[in-house]
């Protein structure tokens, strides 16, 4: 299982709301594949560590928001690429993840500090957590 708080989760879907409107929609990870990652969200991503990546259109030259995975940050965590093998898979790859159905599910637990992610054998499932 991977963690992100809540704030961070928000925070990178509005940055990828922000860039969308400013710079004409949002981006897809699959390069024409998948027309139903254009719209808020985020993508999870599996690279360098697991993180939470914004998905709005980007000015040139301009970086999106990127917030890692509690346990799979490689910098602050030597056991990363462990980790994430353990969780994401060996390979890279990225998975869209909808805005909507996300804050459905955070507003379900007004109390919620951290989004779960645990990967099963064909799937992922997404959860919140309220921790002290």
């Amino acid at each position: 299982m991977l963690t992100f708080t809540i704030t961070a989760v928000r925070e990178v879907i509005a940055r990828g709301i922000a860039d969308a409107k400013a710079n004409g929609g949002f981006r897809d990870p699959h390069f024409g594949l998948s027309a139903d990652s254009r719209k808020p969200g985020l993508w999870l991503v599996g690279d360098h560590g697991v993180y939470l990546c914004s998905n709005g259109e980007l000015a040139n030259g301009a970086k999106p928001l990127v917030a890692y995975a509690e346990e799979c940050d490689p910098r602050s965590s030597d056991d990363w690429f462990e980790v994430k093998r353990q969780t994401f898979g060996g390979d890279d790859g990225v998975d869209f993840l909808d805005a909507e159905g996300l804050e459905a599910l955070i507003a379900a637990s007004p109390g919620c500090t951290h989004l779960g992610i645990a990967f099963l054998q064909d799937s992922m499932q997404l959860y919140v957590i309220e921790r002290d």
